[in-house]
């Protein structure tokens, strides 16, 4: 049985709940996001495996999850990216967020978002059970995807994206230009 972290909105852990629970329930919980860019400035997008819980065939950013009972976030970030993704490099928190997105299945994500950063040019080897599909975009693509409405990403990836722009605009767009 998979467990979260219950938080409150400075991050404070308030216990612990099965996971499927703590969606049912809509409740606040700790979670991770990593995005992983290649030297070329471009974002590894994946596609959640179809038989996923929620949002399954969706594309979002390279990874994410939630930590595991007394496992730091970074340390789960690390850990799922090899999990999902089959790669491992160095990764760097740039910001957290909280939101909340509903599904048509009833659950709810409410989550505490820890969001993380990564470069990798190297070969992957995706979990088939978790990813259908990846591929590299860039940060201007995705964005005219998602103003053109389009339904490929997950709820989470549309909230968190124009952040992750203005990070990018800030911090690498100059570096590749």
């Amino acid at each position: 049985m998979e467990q979260v972290v219950l938080v409150n909105e400075h991050d404070e852990e308030l216990g612990l709940m099965e996971k499927m629970e703590a969606h049912e329930k809509a409740l606040l919980h700790r979670a991770f996001s990593v995005f992983v860019f290649n030297r070329s400035g471009q974002l590894l997008l994946q596609q959640r495996a179809l038989n996923k819980y929620h949002s399954g065939g969706l594309w979002t950013n390279t990874c994410c999850s939630h930590p595991r009972p007394n496992e730091s976030v970074a340390d789960a970030a690390k850990r799922r990216l090899m999990e999902e993704m089959g790669f491992d490099t160095p990764l760097v928190k740039i910001f957290d967020f909280i939101y909340q997105a509903s599904f048509d299945n009833g659950l709810t994500e409410h989550e505490f978002d820890h969001v993380f950063v990564g470069y990798y040019d190297g070969p992957f080897h995706p979990n088939p059970q978790e990813v259908n599909g990846t591929v590299y975009r860039s940060m201007e693509s995705i964005q005219h995807s998602l103003e053109s409405k389009e339904g490929l990403f997950t709820a989470w990836f549309e909230i968190v994206f124009p952040k992750m722009m203005e990070w990018w605009q800030l911090n690498l767009a100059q570096k590749i230009a």
